[in-house]
């Protein structure tokens, strides 16, 4: 029985179908929702990603995660769940790998819209997938 889920959010609608997805399937399961800002991005990557990356410091970092986290918390209201949110800073895949063998699966959503999202978070995808010390669940 799966009793600890890693969930992988970056606020896309993809994202809160992955938490639905997890909530579902792992029911009276830990949830940990984890969102990876990446720190010094480009200005373009830091648009993609929502969120304004120039020199933030730590307060701009979780300032610009509790969005993210508010609308998973209310999500996992609405199926009477509650989940624990960590903020972690650098490379997405290596964030979300750094934390993976604390759970009993990770659960991301997949982007398969344009080039740029297939480029971008599919390489997130195929990394976590390939080197995951656990199993890994893509929801579409």
């Amino acid at each position: 029985m799966i009793s600890r889920v890693l969930l992988a959010v970056d606020g896309s609608d993809l994202s809160e179908r992955a938490l639905r997805y997890a909530l579902d399937a792992h029911p009276g399961a830990e949830v940990s929702v984890i969102h990876v800002v990446v720190v010094g991005a480009s200005p373009i990557m830091g648009a993609a990603a929502g969120i304004a990356l120039s020199e933030t410091g730590a307060d701009g970092i979780l300032e610009a995660a509790e969005p993210v986290f508010d609308r998973a918390r209310e999500i996992a209201a609405e199926s009477d769940a509650t989940v624990d949110t960590v903020v972690e800073v650098g490379k997405p895949a290596r964030g979300i790998l750094d934390r993976a063998a604390e759970s009993d699966v990770v659960v991301l959503g997949t982007h398969s819209g344009s080039l740029a999202d297939r480029l971008l978070v599919g390489d997130v995808e195929k990394a976590v997938f390939r080197r995951s010390p656990v199993p890994v669940t893509v929801v579409r």
